[in-house]
């Protein structure tokens, strides 16, 4: 009889499985929602993975499925809980400017720093602060979370002047979660300057969608 030699075998071994589990709708009432499943997956081959490589070499098959089952269900209840504090914060939020992506692990909520911040400013917009404080707000609903707030620009100008704007700008807006009552403790700045844009840098439309703050809901495991 072949067997699975590997943990990195046994975890992928435990995606498929739950993968063929998705398709037959198993995995409970809320089996028809993506992210719900996505978490649920990713769970389970982290869950996998980490069951085999704690177990001894004659164990590790048992060690990757327990790891796979309890994976599952912590990230499927991650899924779920991203899915409802997702839709939750739309409802708050009535920009459209400001744009919401669910990842299945993690939501990132990405600010234009156009209309956060006049040029050359890190000073933000009171218009915008009722936004950020609505985000607050969703945080404190939901606060089995680490926060991270991080600050990009685009190509123009000198880039350590676009790092410590990138960083000044983070820190700005950390600072208006934090006084509307955000715990210091789950919030973490990081500017990244011009060295992560999301489009061209070599026109008006790219350069202002790289213009911008992100804050990235990590939910605790």
């Amino acid at each position: 009889m072949t067997r699975l030699k590997t943990p990195a075998a046994l975890a992928f071994a435990g995606i498929f499985a739950l993968a063929a589990c998705t398709e037959t709708g198993q995995i409970g009432a809320n089996s028809n929602n993506p992210k719900t499943q996505q978490g649920a997956l990713i769970g389970a081959g982290a869950g996998a993975l980490l069951g085999a490589l704690s177990k001894g070499d004659g164990n590790r098959g048992d060690g990757a499925l327990v790891g796979a089952v309890i994976g599952t269900a912590i990230g499927a209840g991650i899924g779920y809980s991203l899915d409802k504090q997702e839709a939750d914060l739309r409802n708050d939020l009535g920009n459209d400017d400001v744009t919401i992506v669910n990842t299945g692990d993690r939501l990132i909520v990405s600010l234009p720093q156009d209309i956060l911040f006049a040029t050359d400013s890190f000073a933000v917009r009171p218009d915008l602060q009722n936004d950020l404080r609505a985000v607050a707000g969703n945080l404190q609903e939901y606060p089995q979370s680490t926060i991270q707030v991080i600050g990009h620009t685009d190509s123009d100008g000198d880039a350590a002047y676009n790092q410590q704007l990138s960083e000044r700008r983070a820190s700005a807006v950390a600072s208006v979660l934090l006084n509307a009552g955000v715990s210091p403790q789950r919030v973490r700045t990081f500017g990244r300057g011009e060295t992560q844009p999301v489009a061209s840098n070599l026109n008006a439309t790219g350069k202002a969608q790289n213009r911008r703050v992100e804050i990235v809901i990590l939910p605790n495991a």
